[in-house]
């Protein structure tokens, strides 16, 4: 589950995470009375207005703007909010901004140059250990300094049973170039982003930039959050964080059906029973020609009211030009499928304008194919992995 910017530094403040501090606002008008409070607080009448999307590269497409006084921040506010926020992480139609963070200006004068660095916190699969990736090179596309400059990318691996050591977070510092009081606090940084990083039950915290200010204090400018989905049963108040109109309305209504549903960008539906059997599918489909354009796991329950929901899912995207249904009938019985793929094509009716490959195999297999083939649908029954291959050439064809 992705978060806010804003949701993710108040998780990072709840462990002792320095950071910019903000307000949420969704008009102008309530933009500026958080500027107001938070020039109480912190003396400063400068703000950030962003722009808050599920998406990086907010400042390239306009979202990330300076306002120098309480005028700025209302008519900045007024053409961030609404706005359609293209970045190169979103699709070509952007993404309707809905909420900004008013937050503090932090790049404020003082004794020593203000200096961005890069920090992530995830899981590096290859090890099965957590790992911090850090970089002197903030508030740039870590990829484009993976590229031009690897040898300025450091990771420190972590023994989840272990936690972060002492020495390793002294050894982020060391690496970042820091020293006297930005050395200590980067330090004592490092070590409560790990333990967000842990205690949230994350998958990822990537902190860019992560600013050394002109007095030496380390915070976060920025956060991009992912929690695990699976941990979410211990954290209930993060649960509530989730933020729907930010993810994909077809995957969201799979959600509250109990369907597995991820949107590809393909051209061939694909109904399945197992998420293994899944991806054998959709690899299936690529040997075939033509491209995935979802992940859709049944489960064992492929009863006719079931199908005719996915069914309508995988309808409602414009690339679809033909559904694969691969159904494995070990607990549930293939001629039970085949009877509740004819029921809701019934069902269903001229919602159904593309032809459907359907490979049962399993208990009885053949009963099914009998009934799908004597059903008059324009259904196309096939047994073994092959002809259903080849069908879905002709079909693409």
């Amino acid at each position: 589950m992705n978060l806010h910017e804003y949701q993710g530094k108040e998780i990072l403040a709840s462990y002792g995470v320095g950071i910019q501090r903000g307000l949420v606002a969704t008009t102008p008008e309530e933009a500026v009375s958080a500027a107001q409070q938070l020039t109480e607080t912190t003396g400063t009448g400068w703000h950030v207005i962003k722009a808050q999307i599920h998406a990086g590269g907010r400042g390239k497409g306009g979202g990330v703007k300076l306002a120098k006084n309480l005028d700025e921040v209302k008519t900045i506010s007024d053409q961030i909010l609404g706005m359609q926020l293209i970045t190169p992480q979103t699709s070509a139609a952007g993404k309707k901004v809905h909420q900004v963070l008013v937050a503090e200006d932090v790049y404020y004068p003082g004794a020593s140059e203000p200096k961005e660095f890069y920090m992530s916190v995830l899981l590096n699969r290859a090890t099965g250990q957590n790992m911090i990736m850090y970089s002197t090179e903030g508030g740039m596309d870590i990829e484009t300094v993976a590229e031009q400059t690897p040898h300025l990318i450091f990771t420190e691996e972590i023994d989840p049973g272990l936690g972060l050591q002492a020495f390793q977070a002294r050894k982020v510092a060391f690496n970042l170039g820091l020293s006297g009081a930005a050395f200590k606090e980067m330090t004592r940084f490092v070590t409560a982003l790990y333990n967000a990083y842990v205690g949230a039950d994350a998958s990822l915290f990537e902190i860019n930039p992560v600013l050394k200010t002109s007095d030496d204090k380390i915070i976060a400018v920025d956060a991009k959050v992912t929690l695990d989905d699976n941990a979410l049963f211990r954290h209930k108040d993060y649960e509530a964080l989730r933020d729907l109109k930010e993810e994909n309305p077809v995957e969201v209504e799979a959600k509250a059906v109990g369907l597995n549903y991820v949107d590809l960008d393909g051209n061939v539906g694909c109904m399945v029973n197992g998420a293994g059997l899944a991806m054998a599918t959709m690899d299936l489909i690529k040997q075939s020609g033509g491209d995935p354009a979802n992940f859709l796991d049944v489960g064992g329950t492929a009863d006719a009211a079931r199908v005719e929901t996915a069914f309508r899912l995988i309808l409602k995207d414009p690339k679809v030009k033909a559904i694969l249904v691969n159904i494995f009938g070990g607990i549930v019985r293939c001629d039970r499928v085949a009877q509740g793929i004819v029921d809701a094509y019934k069902n269903l009716g001229d919602a159904i304008n593309v032809p459907i490959i359907v490979r049962l195999q399993g208990t009885n297999a053949d009963v099914a194919k009998t009934l799908i083939d004597n059903s008059g649908l324009n259904v196309l029954a096939a047994t073994a992995f092959e002809e259903a291959a080849q069908k879905v050439q002709e079909v693409l064809a």
